[in-house]
């Protein structure tokens, strides 16, 4: 299967409305995962995209833990770089 269609961008590439989320990202998971970075090309996208993330890993009824799990197993399971 080739690579993704669209490159990932660096911080430095971004529109710099956007390097405070970035540093979010840094600080809270090491990375800006590829997602978001890919995302960034349209930065609405990625603050709509982020913020949808903020939401579902909010506490509810699932744990923090078992969200990040499936999280991590449905990348797996699609081959994700994560």
């Amino acid at each position: 299967m080739g690579g993704p269609r669209l490159r990932a961008l660096a911080k430095d590439e971004v529109d710099p409305s956007l390097h405070a989320d970035f540093e979010a990202f840094e600080r809270a998971r090491g990375k800006v995962p590829n997602l978001f970075a890919t995302l960034a090309r349209r930065p609405g996208f990625m603050r709509a995209a982020a913020a949808l993330l903020r939401e579902t890993l909010a506490p509810g009824e699932v744990s923090g833990r078992l969200k990040e799990m499936v999280g991590v197993r449905v990348s797996r399971f699609n081959g994700c770089e994560y």
